[in-house]
C-alpha cells in the first residue's frame, strides 16, 4: 500500500484527489496539508511513500520544503504540481531530486499513474516538463560564465541591486544589467530569484 501525503492550499483539489484515489486499492491518502509548514510537521511525525506538492503554496515556499526533505533525509518520493511552466522553479525542483513534475492540466488518471510509478523508485515528468529539461541540457553551465559574471552572480545572491553591485565592482549599473542578462541567457534562467537559487546550489552565495 502506497502511503500518500497531499500538500495543496486548495481544499477542493485535495478533496477531489482524495475521492479519486479512494478507488485505487494500491494507494492510501494518509495525510493532507494546506501549506508547507503543515506538511513539514506531518513529514517529521509520520512516514510517507509519496508526497504530492503544489509548487505555488504560501508560507514556507515549496523549494524550502524540498530542501528540508533533503536535509532531514526524509524517505519519501516527491511529485511536484504547478499551474505554470516556470523554468526556474522546474529546474530548482529537479535539482532537489523530485521524482516527478507535472502541470495541473494533467488528468487525474495520469497523476495517479505518476504516483504509482514514483513509488516504485522510477521518475515521471509530463511532456511540458521534459521539454524544459531538454532545453536546459542544451543551455550553458557554470563553466560558460566569465569571471566578472561570477562576481555579479555572487553579489546578486547577496541581495544587492544593480546600483550597489555597480559600486562594488566599479562599473555602471547598465553594465551590471547586461551581465545579469547574459548570465540568465547562458544558464537558461528567467528570473533574479532563479539566479539566487542557482548561486546557492552552486556554492557561489557564500
Amino acid at each position: 500500500m502506497i502511503k500518500l501525503l497531499i500538500v495543496d492550499e486548495q481544499p477542493i483539489f485535495r478533496e477531489g484527489l482524495i475521492y479519486r484515489i479512494s478507488f485505487e486499492a494500491e494507494i492510501n491518502v494518509s495525510g493532507e496539508a494546506a501549506n508547507s509548514r503543515e506538511a513539514l510537521t506531518l513529514l517529521t511525525l509520520n512516514a510517507y511513500d509519496v508526497v504530492v506538492i503544489d509548487i505555488s503554496m504560501p508560507n514556507i515556499d515549496c523549494i524550502h520544503l524540498l530542501e528540508a526533505i533533503k536535509d532531514r533525509n526524509l524517505q519519501c518520493k516527491v511529485v511536484m504540481l504547478s499551474m505554470y511552466n516556470k523554468r526556474d522553479c522546474i529546474l530548482a525542483a529537479i535539482r532537489y531530486g523530485v521524482a516527478g513534475f507535472m502541470l495541473k492540466n494533467v488528468t487525474s488518471d495520469e497523476l495517479v499513474d505518476a504516483i504509482k510509478i514514483v513509488a516504485k523508485g522510477k521518475t515521471y515528468f509530463s511532456g511540458e516538463i521534459i521539454e524544459v529539461m531538454s532545453e536546459q541540457l542544451s543551455a550553458g553551465t557554470l563553466a560558460d560564465i566569465t569571471h566578472r559574471e561570477r562576481l555579479v552572480l555572487h553579489l546578486v545572491s547577496q541581495g544587492l541591486n544593480e546600483k550597489c553591485i555597480a559600486i562594488e565592482l566599479g562599473i555602471s549599473a547598465r553594465t551590471v544589467e547586461t551581465h545579469k542578462r547574459n548570465i540568465k541567457r547562458k544558464l537558461g534562467i528567467d528570473s533574479t530569484i532563479g539566479l539566487v537559487r542557482y548561486a546557492m546550489e552552486c556554492g557561489l552565495a557564500g
